[in-house]
């Protein structure tokens, strides 16, 4: 998702006799840009995308070594079956399922499970099915680097960067023409619904930080902080004034 900007539409000079404007699925629409628009009589339009491309999920089998097919991560015992009680932290090697790390990979779970069912529900709104898109592709990068181990480099989402997503949360008076917003039953399902997401967000980030104590060497803590970032920017686009 880019950003329009009042100083965009100036630029662009657009026609004095047009009619509508036509943005990407998903781009944020700042509210100078909205009423810059709204001035002219122009209304604001969002295009769709192409048709979704469904993930599939694969897994490596494991090469059978006799007694040593799996192997306890913590003790280096070696199992001919992998037991019930545990499950794959990387390849072969085998931790019990209580262990943080496969907590975290529960909670990781669970929030792309509220992303689908929301994106089914809402499936009419343009823009914020193209935000949970973006969400969704976020949470899997980010299970995907935990479970091959592999560091995460700065991921976009909305198309917007960490330092952007953070100045944006913070000035919500800037960006969205709104003071913070107190979640309240009367903001209506969907705003209610991205403010619980953004709760269980925070939810993965204390289990990241229970996970790696250590240190997080991966990045997972930091793109979970810009994550609930991002999901509050979406909760404030809804109490925007039209």
């Amino acid at each position: 998702m880019r950003v329009l900007t009042e100083a965009d539409l100036r630029t662009e000079k657009i026609r004095g006799d047009a009619k509508e404007y036509h943005v990407p699925e998903g781009t944020f629409v700042t509210p100078s840009a909205r009423e810059y628009l709204r001035d002219r009589a122009v209304n604001l339009k969002f295009d769709s995308g192409e048709a979704p491309v469904h993930a599939v999920m694969t897994r490596t089998p494991i090469k059978k070594q006799g007694s040593h097919t799996y192997i306890d991560a913590a003790t280096g015992e070696g199992y001919g079956e992998k037991p019930e009680d545990m499950t794959h932290l990387r390849g072969n090697l085998l931790v019990p399922k209580t262990h943080p790390r496969i907590a975290l990979r529960g909670h990781l779970d669970g929030l792309q499970a509220r992303v689908l069912l929301m994106k089914a529900k809402y499936k009419e709104d343009e823009a914020l099915r193209a935000a949970l898109d973006s969400v969704l592709c976020y949470l899997r990068a980010i299970l995907g680097a935990e479970v091959k181990e592999e560091r995460l480099g700065e991921i976009l989402l909305f198309g917007l960067g960490h330092e952007e997503l953070r100045r944006m949360s913070h000035n919500v008076k800037e960006y969205f023409g709104i003071e913070h917003p107190v979640p309240d039953p009367t903001m209506g399902e969907q705003a209610l619904e991205l403010n619980l997401l953004r709760t269980q967000v925070r939810e993965a980030e204390l289990s990241a930080a229970n996970a790696f104590h250590e240190g997080d060497t991966l990045g997972i803590i930091r793109h979970l902080n810009r994550l609930s970032s991002g999901i509050y920017i979406l909760f404030c686009k809804t109490q925007q004034k039209p």
